[in-house]
């Protein structure tokens, strides 16, 4: 069950049965007039415009909203395949992903496969061949890295990236078959796997810092089951997140423990504690963990 949530300065968590509609009209009236979506008010941005989007795919009630929204972010892919986090800024990101998520039929078959060919175009510096050509030549042993996805391009991979670009890809690789996207996913799904603490679960990126062990992080752990959905021998990161759940606080983390969980066949034993929902990435993640709960998880169909 869907841990209770309730809007900052609302002293009550709401049953999950009594959720889904106040969270699909919460997400409607906070649409902008130009299609896009806040992250609380104010500027629209691509992060919560795409994840709102994904809350309100395939819900007629939201039909017209979600052409606007759908609008605003074809608009707005950049030269390159890809989509900066909102107008100002003149990079391509991660949020790139969460914009490839959306069905190719909504955004745009041309523009999906372009988004595409930007992810597949991007990997962590740690892999780049100067990179590792200059770690050999101030003496830093070198691994055999596998190949995650960063935050920016040149820069380092982590987890959060890496998790949502796994996904991306898996479902474009069941429209489209390819060598290219598969051995992409494996590779992602292989840095993942090096990245786990030693509790099992995920935090942004490093499992071990200056000579300690890194704590898990429910946000990053719950995300990166679910990119790791199929993946055998989990059981003691699944076990993880269901102790994270069961304390966890963060309206996010509840949402992507429960997706990562449901992805493996694990429902939540016991309700987690009431959590606040601050933003639209909340409200959106909360209403798409719900959806996941019902059987259509979007990262997955």
């Amino acid at each position: 069950m869907v841990a209770g949530r309730h809007r900052a300065g609302d002293a009550t968590g709401a049953s999950p049965s009594s959720q889904s509609i106040p969270l699909v009209s919460g997400l409607l009236a906070a649409q902008n007039a130009d299609g896009g979506w806040p992250y609380r008010r104010g500027t629209s941005w691509t992060e919560p415009t795409a994840l709102a989007l994904l809350a309100l795919e395939g819900r007629q009630e939201a039909a017209v909203q979600y052409a606007r929204g759908v609008e605003w972010l074809a608009a707005r892919q950049r030269p390159d395949g890809g989509w900066a986090p909102q107008p100002g800024v003149e990079q391509s990101t991660w949020v790139t992903s969460l914009v490839a998520l959306l069905p190719p039929a909504r955004i745009g078959q041309a523009r999906h496969a372009r988004a595409i060919a930007w992810l597949l175009g991007q990997t962590g510096k740690e892999t780049t061949f100067w990179y590792r050509v200059r770690q050999r030549m101030q003496g830093v042993p070198i691994n055999n890295p596998v190949s995650g996805w960063p935050w920016f391009p040149g820069t380092a991979a982590w987890v959060t990236p890496t998790s949502l670009a796994i996904l991306a890809l898996r479902k474009a690789a069941r429209e489209s078959q390819g060598d290219e996207l598969q051995a992409r996913i494996e590779s992602g799904c292989a840095y993942l796997l090096a990245h786990r603490c030693s509790d099992g679960g995920w935090n942004h990126g490093s499992s071990r810092a200056l000579g300690y062990e890194s704590n898990s992080y429910p946000e990053t752990t719950g995300i990166a089951l679910l990119a790791l959905e199929g993946v055998p021998k989990l059981d003691g990161s699944l076990s993880t997140a269901e102790r994270q759940l069961r304390d966890c606080r963060s309206a996010e983390g509840v949402s992507w423990l429960h997706m990562g969980l449901l992805a493996h066949g694990r429902k939540a034993a016991g309700v987690a504690p009431p959590c606040v929902v601050r933003n639209i990435r909340d409200e959106a993640l909360a209403a798409l963990a719900e959806r996941a709960e019902q059987g259509r998880n979007v990262f997955r169909a």
